[in-house]
């Protein structure tokens, strides 16, 4: 009879689940992955131009969102901001804290890529004829952002279990749905194992197709040579 209920609970929850995954957690992860590029190639640029206000600016704000709890950051922006008369929903106050945080953690990345490119790479796209930000879209970025794949992958994997701390701030996302089916039927070591396998079956695709990304920039860069 327990072993039957725990079936049926554990059959009828995988879908309450998945469900928020998809509408909820990978939106999330999207929206705030592709803002947090938007940040971190900026931030990187500024840095690698050594552009001395400005990169100064840009190293405050990476020590800070590096230095601080992402759980930290959210109830800040979520619970502290209304204190000022700033209120923001539940799910772009989440983008907001992700795209910031992760845009912090991938600027160091895209910054290390840029200065792994040879200089003379630059000085070839003077000769050509081309201007610095000309000569930075043309050669060099391209060639940083093959380096950084497989770290700004990681930190793609990385995003989508830290999603689940947007349940804190409300977010209906798949640890938010797991816990309110929980507090109906209290089978805390079930639920919370079947969610923990439906984040390691979203990691394991993103990892499959970084690993197929690797492969064709890989066949890519040899053809180059």
């Amino acid at each position: 009879m327990l072993n039957e209920r725990l079936v049926s609970i554990l059959a009828d929850s995988f879908w309450k689940i998945l469900l928020p995954g998809l509408t909820a957690t990978i939106p999330l992860t999207v929206i705030a992955f592709s803002l947090a590029m938007v940040i971190a190639v900026a931030a990187a640029l500024v840095q690698f131009a050594r552009i001395k206000v400005l990169r100064q600016l840009c190293r405050l704000y990476i020590w800070v969102f590096r230095g601080t709890p992402l759980l930290v950051q959210l109830f800040v922006v979520f619970y502290g901001m209304p204190r000022v008369g700033i209120v923001i929903e539940p799910f772009p106050a989440a983008v907001i804290v992700f795209s910031l945080n992760e845009g912090a953690y991938c600027a160091e990345i895209i910054r290390a890529a840029l200065e792994s490119v040879p200089p003379g790479q630059l000085e070839a796209g003077y000769c050509a004829g081309m201007s610095y930000l000309q000569t930075m879209r043309r050669i060099i970025l391209p060639q940083a952002m093959r380096t950084a794949f497989p770290s700004l992958s990681n930190s793609l994997i990385a995003m989508v279990k830290d999603t689940s701390l947007a349940a804190n701030i409300t977010v209906v996302e798949m640890f938010k749905a797991t816990e309110q089916i929980n507090a109906r039927v209290y089978e805390p070591l079930a639920l919370y194992i079947e969610v923990g396998l439906i984040y390691l079956m979203f990691s394991t695709a993103l990892t499959k197709l970084q690993s197929m990304g690797e492969k064709r920039l890989n066949v890519y860069t040899s053809r180059e040579e």
